[in-house]
C-alpha cells in the first residue's frame, strides 16, 4: 500500500511510530534481560545502586528501524531523489553497525582499541557509499575536499561525535535527551534547508530518543548501554552529513557542532585531564561534566536537566545561526532565563541550609 505524503506528514509519521514503537519494545527487552541476567551490576564509579538491565539500546534501534520501514512501506520516500533515498539506508547500515559494536561492549567488556578500530572501518564504508564531507563553503568561496582530507574528516566527525554522546551517558535520561533535542534541531533546519531525507532520519532519531526516555529518565528502569548510545552518536553525525546539499555542508555541520559543543568540550576536558595525568584517554573516573554538577550538590534530576536547558539553549542559538529567524532568538532568549532560574533558586537553597 503506498500514500502520497507531503515530507511534513513523512516527518510526522515517522516520529509518531518512532516513539510508539520504542516505547512499546524496550519494556520487552527489559524483561528478557532481566530473564536472562543480563545486567549492568553497580560499581563506586557508577550512579546506579542497582542492578540494570543495559540493553535498552535494542529498543531504540528497533523504533528507529522499523518507523523509517514503515514510513518507506507507505509512500512516505516517494519524492526524494534516488541518491538521498540510499543515504537514508547507508546511514541506518552504519549506525546498526556501530550499535553492534556497542552490544559486544556491553555483553562482553571489549578493551578500548578494538572498539575504536571497529569505529573506525564502519566510518570508512560508510564515507566510501556517499556519507562524506565534501564540500565546506567559506564566506567567499566553497573549499572542495580531496579525497584524502574528505575521508578524514568524516572519519573524525562521525567517530568524534559518536564517542562524545557515549561518554555523556552516565545519567539517567542524559544521553537520550540531549540526543533528542539535538535530533529536532536537525529536523528544523533540515526542513528550512529542503532536505527532506534528512529530515526523516531526525525524525525518527527524535521519536526514538522520547519513546526511550519513557523508561529511562530518572529513576530509569533501563539503559540504553553502550549499544544504545553508539547507535544514537553516529545518527546523530550522519544526519547531519546527510542533510546538506553541496554547497551547504557548513551550515549543516555547524548545527550539530553548536547543539553538542558541551559534550564535545567535556569529551575534550576529560581527554586532556588524563592524559595530563600519565592515563590512557579511555579510562575510566569521575571527571565528566555530569559528575562535577553532583558534586556541586545538585541532585540527579536537576543536574539533567540543567544539561538539557543548556543544550536547548545552544540548540536556539545554532538555529538562530542558521536561519536567521527572530523565533528561535526568542527561544534561545528564554533558555537562559530559565537556567539562570534554576542556578539561582539552588543558590537560594544552599544559602537557607547554611548555618
Amino acid at each position: 500500500m503506498t500514500l502520497a505524503y507531503s515530507p511534513n506528514a513523512a516527518a510526522l509519521l515517522t516520529f509518531a511510530a518512532a516513539a510508539l514503537l520504542t516505547a512499546l519494545v524496550v519494556p520487552v527487552v527489559r524483561r528478557l534481560g532481566l530473564a536472562y541476567g543480563l545486567i549492568d551490576a553497580p560499581d563506586a564509579r557508577k550512579q546506579h545502586t542497582t542492578p540494570m538491565v543495559r540493553l535498552g539500546g535494542i529498543g531504540i534501534v528497533l523504533g528507529f528501524s522499523l518507523a523509517l520501514v514503515i514510513t518507506w512501506r507507505f509512500g512516505g520516500f516517494a519524492e526524494l531523489p534516488p541518491s538521498k533515498d540510499q543515504l537514508i539506508w547507508t546511514t541506518l547500515a552504519g549506525a546498526l553497525c556501530f550499535f553492534v559494536i556497542g552490544l559486544a561492549d556491553d555483553l562482553f567488556a571489549l578493551p578500548p582499541l578494538p572498539r575504536l578500530v571497529g569505529q573506525l572501518l564502519v566510518a570508512m564504508a560508510v564515507w566510501s557509499q556517499g556519507v562524506q564531507i565534501g564540500t565546506i563553503e567559506l564566506p567567499f568561496t566553497p573549499l572542495v575536499l580531496p579525497p584524502a582530507l574528505s575521508l578524514l574528516a568524516t572519519v573524525i566527525w562521525l567517530v568524534g561525535i559518536t564517542n562524545a554522546i557515549n561518554w555523556l551517558d552516565g545519567l539517567d535520561g542524559l544521553a537520550a535527551g540531549v540526543s533528542g533535542i539535538a535530533a529536532v534541531g536537525l529536523l528544523s533546519v533540515s526542513f528550512s534547508l529542503d532536505q527532506p531525507a534528512a529530515g526523516l532520519l531526525a525524525a525518527a532519531l527524535a521519536g526514538s530518543c522520547l519513546g526511550f526516555l519513557r523508561h529511562n529518565f530518572n529513576p530509569a528502569r533501563i539503559f540504553m548501554g553502550d549499544g544504545g548510545s553508539y547507535f544514537l552518536g553516529f545518527a546523530l553525525a550522519a544526519i547531519s552529513i546527510v542533510g546538506p546539499a553541496k554547497g551547504l555542508t557548513s551550515v549543516s555541520l555547524l548545527l550539530p557542532l553548536v547543539i553538542l559543543s558541551l559534550p564535545l568540550a567535556d569529551m575534550s576536558a576529560v581527554i586532556v585531564g588524563r592524559l595530563s595525568q600519565g592515563r590512557s584517554p579511555f579510562y575510566p573516573d569521575r571527571r565528566h561534566l555530569h559528575h562535577r554538577l553532583l558534586r556541586r550538590g545538585l541532585s540527579h534530576r536537576r543536574t539533567v536537566l540543567l544539561i538539557y536547558a543548556f543544550t536547548q539553549w545552544l540548540a536556539a542559538l545554532a538555529l538562530v545561526l542558521v536561519n536567521a529567524e527572530l523565533r528561535f532568538l526568542w527561544l534561545g532568549l528564554a533558555t537562559a532565563i530559565l537556567i539562570a532560574l534554576v542556578v539561582t533558586t539552588r543558590r537560594r537553597l544552599q544559602a537557607d541550609e547554611d548555618p
